[in-house]
């Protein structure tokens, strides 16, 4: 994929001409991509030749998500700006772009404003939330994801439309096929256990081409999780019975 990228720059857009790459440093919407060994350090080496940023967007991923406080730690891979949300204020409404001063100084004064800057409600909340993530919440989503995820080995095993189990930490993806061999994606099956959740009691999202997502909040206990998997599992078995 870096090659891909280089191929381009040779080709149709100049590297002196991209001011910036963006990437999610695991993908979300996606399909909960978890990139291949080397691919970021890759990235880096070669915005670091061009004179490119690197800017990583941890919207999903940031704030103890992946069982690290940010989800570039898995790689050692430090962005020259990182980007937070969401997950940043436990629900109230923030937004975060994180860089060095060198490069934060390169703003003149009044060149970038945004509605939600300084609402010191949310600034409070996401101040508390970098605690408890800092202080447990993060080793927690480390731990009941790895919980998670040998259970859903276990399932692969048990259903073969489970094409792939991927994530790290509460950021998993769960890939459904109708055909292992050739990976055929089975996106009309994932809508379907998504329904049958629902009736069960279960809230699901979609994500990538045919692929349901699993993030729990990080302070889930291994009794929630492991009764959040049974009605999964039920639910597997369900759509499973009305597609025969």
């Amino acid at each position: 994929m870096v090659a891909y990228i280089e191929q381009l720059m040779e080709r149709n857009v100049p590297a002196d001409e991209v001011a910036a790459i963006l990437v999610e440093p695991i993908q979300g919407e996606g399909g909960y991509v978890v990139p291949p060994d080397g691919f970021l350090a890759g990235l880096r080496a070669l915005c670091d030749r061009h004179g490119i940023l690197l800017i990583f967007d941890e919207v999903q991923a940031g704030v103890g998500r992946t069982g690290k406080m940010f989800a570039w730690q898995h790689s050692g891979v430090r962005p020259d700006v990182l980007v937070l949300a969401k997950g940043l204020g436990s629900g109230l409404p923030i937004g975060l772009a994180i860089a060095p001063t060198h490069i934060m100084q390169k703003w003149t004064p009044g060149s970038h404003a945004n509605t939600f800057g300084g609402n010191p409600l949310c600034c409070a909340a996401a101040l508390a939330t970098l605690d408890l993530v800092q202080n447990g919440y993060a080793d927690n989503a480390a731990r009941m994801g790895k919980r998670i995820l040998e259970r859903l080995a276990a399932l692969a095993r048990q259903f073969e439309f489970i094409g792939n189990v991927r994530g790290r930490g509460l950021m998993i993806g769960v890939e459904f096929v109708t055909d292992r061999a050739a990976k055929s994606p089975a996106k009309a099956l994932a809508s379907k256990i998504v329904h049958r959740a629902y009736h069960n009691g279960l809230l699901l999202l979609e994500c990538g081409a045919s692929g349901i997502r699993l993030i729990p909040p990080l302070m889930i206990d291994a009794t929630l999780v492991d009764e959040g998997l049974d009605v999964l599992e039920r639910s597997m078995q369900e759509a499973q019975a009305e597609a025969r």
